[in-house]
């Protein structure tokens, strides 16, 4: 990555901030919860300026011109419409459960072979 990607970058998530900033406070703390979600899961391509989190805002923004609760545009269950967003998605968590199942799958035949 160049200083110049680097940069741009920084300033396109502080032109994010900002519009998640000047957004109604329930819709800024919506954002933030699925924001912190997305960071446990870490789906590929969250803070990128067409990603997850910049598509979230555009929703938000355009649900809040049109006078709709922050509820109305995710639904009741959050958690459900994080997941639907990134259905199929790759996610850096996935690479850790897939080294997690082949170094549990290594100790497991370990142990097979020094009971055989």
């Amino acid at each position: 990555m160049s200083i110049k990607n680097a940069i741009d970058g920084k300033r396109e998530w502080r032109a994010l901030v900002a519009r998640v900033k000047a957004l109604p406070p329930d819709y800024q703390i919506v954002y933030k919860e699925i924001r912190n979600y997305y960071y446990k899961v870490g789906p590929v391509g969250l803070t990128d300026s067409d990603g997850i989190l910049a598509g979230i805002v555009d929703l938000f923004e355009a649900g809040a011109a049109s006078g709709r609760a922050v509820l109305e545009v995710t639904g009741q269950d959050i958690a459900a419409f994080c997941d639907g967003l990134i259905e199929g998605l790759p996610c850096y968590s996935d690479g850790y459960l897939e080294a997690g199942r082949q170094a549990a799958d290594k100790a497991m035949q370990k142990v097979l072979d020094k009971a055989k």
